[in-house]
């Protein structure tokens, strides 16, 4: 590992981001240097700028991945490099326009019934009707579960805050 890949890190932990967030971040800075064939300090704005053009216009990236790379970068040059660059405060990824796939009541009974196993069955309908994250339904314990309030107590989602969902009975019917 690099000096400068590790002092971005270290750099993302005291910022308190997401082990998740800084691997990503990493990944897309390392990318951008393998475009280059050069290190990420030795990269300047202009390149950075055509960057995300390549990955815009070339690559097809979506609009999450545009997003991911402009967070990441800006970080660390920003953070890291303590480099204020004008052209990532203008770059933008284009908003999609699409709907959200919603399934129906009877898809979802369908989807679910397909589920063998009670623990996974009730943990992905914990999940569905909550609407929670996938990673913070895997990580509900026992103790989070209010049975008198119907609230499901929701610790450690994305960082340190903290969220309530109230329950519907239908949840637990399994």
């Amino acid at each position: 590992m690099t000096v400068l890949r590790q002092r971005m890190i270290e750099d993302m932990q005291l910022h308190g981001l997401a082990v998740r967030t800084q691997e990503s971040y990493a990944l897309v800075v390392s990318q951008l240097a393998r475009h280059y064939g050069k290190p990420p300090d030795a990269i300047n704005e202009e390149e950075v700028r055509q960057y995300f053009l390549y990955l815009m216009n070339e690559k097809g990236a979506s609009r999450s991945a545009q997003t991911i790379a402009l967070c990441g970068i800006k970080f660390f040059y920003e953070h890291t490099l303590k480099m204020k660059w004008h052209a990532l405060d203008v770059i933008r990824p284009s908003k999609e326009k699409k709907l959200p796939v919603v399934l129906s009541v009877d898809e979802v009974k369908r989807v679910l019934s397909c589920v063998r196993k009670a623990p996974y069955r009730v943990c992905l309908t914990v999940i569905y009707a909550c609407g929670l994250r996938l990673q913070e339904g895997i990580r509900l314990q026992t103790k989070a579960i209010d049975g008198e309030l119907q609230i499901l107590h929701v610790y450690q989602e994305k960082g340190t805050r903290i969220a309530a969902c109230h329950c519907r009975r239908a949840v637990w019917k399994c």
